[in-house]
């Protein structure tokens, strides 16, 4: 009886043990993966703000319209009556001010 009382108690301690440092490593994990998970979110945070005026720039510029191609469609308005002989003047100097 004594030999199966020992083996008991040795089964015991070591089951013991084993739960021990099953949770120690899980907690420990768990604090790891913890502050990964924050490492990477704050990257993902810096990296979508550096984007945001990257993706914003493109937008407000406006592609550069051929000067000769506004002159004409402004002397087409002109000549279908939409613009007057001032207009015209002050939008063709604008334009080849821009030039």
């Amino acid at each position: 009886m004594p030999g199966l009382l020992r083996g008991v108690a040795r089964t015991a301690v070591v089951a013991g043990t084993a739960t021990a440092v099953s949770g120690r490593v899980q907690r420990r994990q768990a604090a790891k993966f913890a502050d990964r998970d924050a490492q990477t979110a704050v990257q993902r945070d810096q990296a979508y703000e550096e984007q945001q005026p990257v993706a914003a720039a493109p937008a407000a510029a406006a592609p550069a319209e051929d000067p000769i191609q506004r002159l004409k469609d402004l002397a087409a308005l002109k000549e279908q009556g939409v613009l007057t002989e001032e207009e015209f003047a002050a939008e063709k100097a604008k334009v080849l001010a821009s030039t």
